[in-house]
C-alpha cells in the first residue's frame, strides 16, 4: 500500500471522503464531537473572560479524544499525522456534519 502524501489531495473536497472512511466507526466519531465540542468551549469560555491559561488544554482535549477514538475503536493511525492541516479541518467539518445530522451520532 503506498503512502498518500497530502499534497496528493489537490483541495479539502478531494480529501474529506477520505477522511470520513477513516472515521467510519461510530464511537471514533462520537469521541471526535466531544473533543471537538470542548475545545469548542474552551476557546468560548476563554472570549468570555476565563483565563487563556485554559488554552493549554487544547491539544491534550482535542488529540486526547481522537487518538482514543483512533488507537482503541477505529484501529487506524489519525489521519492527522500524515495530513495536519486537511484533518484539523475535517474535524471541524465533520462536528458541523453531525450537529446538522448529515453524518450519524
Amino acid at each position: 500500500m503506498s503512502t498518500i502524501k497530502q499534497s496528493d489531495f489537490q483541495s479539502f473536497a478531494e480529501f474529506y471522503p477520505y477522511y470520513l472512511q477513516e472515521h467510519g466507526n461510530p464511537t471514533c466519531r462520537r469521541l471526535h464531537f466531544v473533543g471537538t465540542f470542548i475545545v469548542l468551549s474552551i476557546i468560548a469560555s476563554v472570549l468570555a473572560g476565563a483565563s487563556a491559561w485554559l488554552l493549554l488544554a487544547l491539544p491534550v482535549v482535542g488529540y486526547g479524544f481522537a487518538w482514543v477514538g483512533h488507537y482503541v475503536f477505529e484501529k487506524n493511525r489519525p489521519a492527522t499525522f500524515k495530513y495536519p492541516f486537511y484533518s484539523l479541518a475535517g474535524d471541524f467539518v465533520m462536528f458541523k456534519d453531525i450537529l446538522t445530522g448529515r453524518i450519524d451520532w
